[in-house]
């Protein structure tokens, strides 16, 4: 599952620049999602989660905006939703030749939101949980 390894990758960027940035704790991160990207959002938000685990981005909010396929026909200059399976042949001169891309492989970080300064001291701290304690989780989706 590479959405594990893009996780990996976009928590250590965020979490290089908000150490940098002077960040308590990041709230959450808008990605842009490509539909050619070959990203499954749900499996990202689930490993996003396990990633963040212990560093300033554990409870963040993983915000993932999609971004349709397009393409161009360099030969009648139209361009085209390419939709899934991609359609890749001009649908209106039905050509294949001179075809672009121009959207739908995105996979960038939009934005980031966080909280400056030390963080706050609630309250005294709270006792260690038991090596063995059960810990509950929302379940996803699929298991609902």
């Amino acid at each position: 599952m590479h959405e594990m390894s893009i996780a990996t990758a976009v928590v250590s960027q965020v979490q290089e620049a908000a150490e940098a940035g002077g960040a308590s704790t990041v709230t959450s991160v808008r990605l842009q999602v490509g539909e050619l990207a070959g990203v499954v959002p749900d499996a990202l938000a689930f490993c996003f989660e396990l990633v963040c685990a212990g560093t300033l981005l554990e409870g963040a909010e993983l915000v993932t905006e999609p971004v349709a396929a397009r393409a161009r026909c360099g030969s009648c200059a139209q361009d085209w939703a390419v939709g899934m399976p991609p359609r890749l042949a001009c649908p209106h001169c039905d050509r294949a030749t001179g075809v672009e891309l121009i959207s739908g492989r995105e996979l960038q970080i939009l934005d980031v939101c966080w909280q400056e300064g030390p963080a706050e001291a609630v309250g005294p701290a709270p006792a260690p949980a038991p090596a063995l304690a059960a810990r509950t989780r929302e379940p996803i989706p699929e298991e609902r």
